[in-house]
């Protein structure tokens, strides 16, 4: 075929829907920011809405969140129910900030009630930023498209340098088995590097990954106890 014969799709190409998009998106992020600009430093951790109390990964992620909690972590979830619950319940067992990021869907997305606040999000991408924004480690759990949406965000950030060099953690060896294998696959092929391949620490010990973060979260970022920020009351803050 001649370039010459080929004839173009038009599209949808409504400059004034596009500015009314580009606004609501700055809005949401700037009332996004403005509640969650206190939290401190956080821990952000990705699971399934779908395991409920009693089932072992909703345990050992709220097992999980209390030690993460006790070195001074804000818990960060995307705030719904199942494993985002359990980290919540986890925070608040040792009476740890607990915070949520909840995406509005027509199902499995109401906040949990173990938040201490939490914010409404209508886009995936304005939520996973704002996952990503607050915090120090990322910890992934057992979870579906969505966790490992946000897992390999994390990943690709940090890969290109858009975030620090901060860590990953993968709980639940036997449900992420395929998975792994598929990351040493990609390394083989040379889609990744091998050094890509090793971004990340896989483990069922919660003592392995409490070491890792004071190491690599704690200690590498010199954070330490807070001392209380004043909100600025003519911005209308509450701390």
């Amino acid at each position: 075929m001649n370039k010459s014969e080929i004839v173009f799709l038009a599209g949808p190409q409504s400059r004034w829907k596009e500015f009314v998009f580009t606004l609501k998106v700055l809005l949401e992020f700037v009332r996004s920011f403005r509640k969650l600009h206190f939290l401190g430093p956080c821990i952000t951790i990705f699971g399934s809405a779908r395991f409920k109390e009693g089932h072992p990964y909703y345990t050992l992620t709220r097992t999980a969140a209390v030690e993460f909690a006790k070195l001074g972590f804000t818990i960060l979830t995307g705030g719904g129910p199942g494993l985002m619950e359990a980290a919540n319940r986890g925070a608040k067992d040792v009476n740890g900030r607990s915070v949520g990021c909840n995406i509005q869907l027509p199902t499995e997305q109401k906040p949990n009630s173990y938040l201490d606040k939490w914010v409404y999000i209508h886009h995936f991408f304005i939520r996973k930023i704002l996952l990503v924004k607050y915090s120090f480690a990322f910890v992934v759990m057992p979870g579906g498209y969505g966790t490992l949406d946000e897992f390999f965000e994390a990943l690709t950030l940090m890969q290109t340098h858009k975030i620090k060099d901060f860590p990953i953690i993968i709980f639940g060896k036997a449900y992420h088995k395929e998975l792994l294998e598929h990351i040493v696959q990609m390394q083989e092929e040379g889609t990744i590097t091998l050094a890509d391949g090793h971004m990340f620490l896989v483990t069922d010990r919660v003592e392995e990954a409490v070491q890792l973060i004071k190491e690599k979260s704690i200690a590498q970022y010199g954070l330490k106890p807070e001392q209380r920020l004043k909100p600025f009351r003519w911005l209308f803050e509450r701390g």
